[in-house]
């Protein structure tokens, strides 16, 4: 006795392959690219550019001679007051002495940049 099997529509879902989408044509607004290689330029040395970070500005703030209060540093970087003293953390195990003085019950911190 020969057992015979037909297909249901669950089995033929698993089986088929998925159907690929073609791309879309390109409009005429939407930029190309060129078939021309751009010019090779020797012996130029190109710097990349770094932007200033929050953390930049705050040593710089550090490293003025009149220093900056907690205050200032929360104006200037938009963080929390926690996560500004953090970042005083991290820039202390980056190298720079970082000191502070209490006047008048304001906390004003300094720093010197590593060499």
């Amino acid at each position: 006795m020969t057992r015979t099997t037909t297909k249901t529509k669950s089995t033929e879902r698993k089986n088929s392959k998925p159907t690929i989408k073609a791309a879309a044509p390109r409009s005429a607004k939407s930029p190309r690219r060129s078939n021309q290689a751009a010019p090779k330029m020797s012996n130029v040395v190109v710097a990349p550019v770094r932007q200033v970070t929050k953390r930049d500005h705050l040593a710089s703030m550090l490293v003025r001679d009149e220093g900056a209060t907690l205050d200032q540093m929360i104006a200037a970087t938009s963080w929390l007051p926690h996560t500004t003293r953090a970042a005083l953390t991290g820039l202390r195990k980056a190298g720079y002495a970082i000191d502070s003085d209490k006047i008048d019950g304001v906390r004003t911190y300094r720093a010197v940049a590593p060499k």
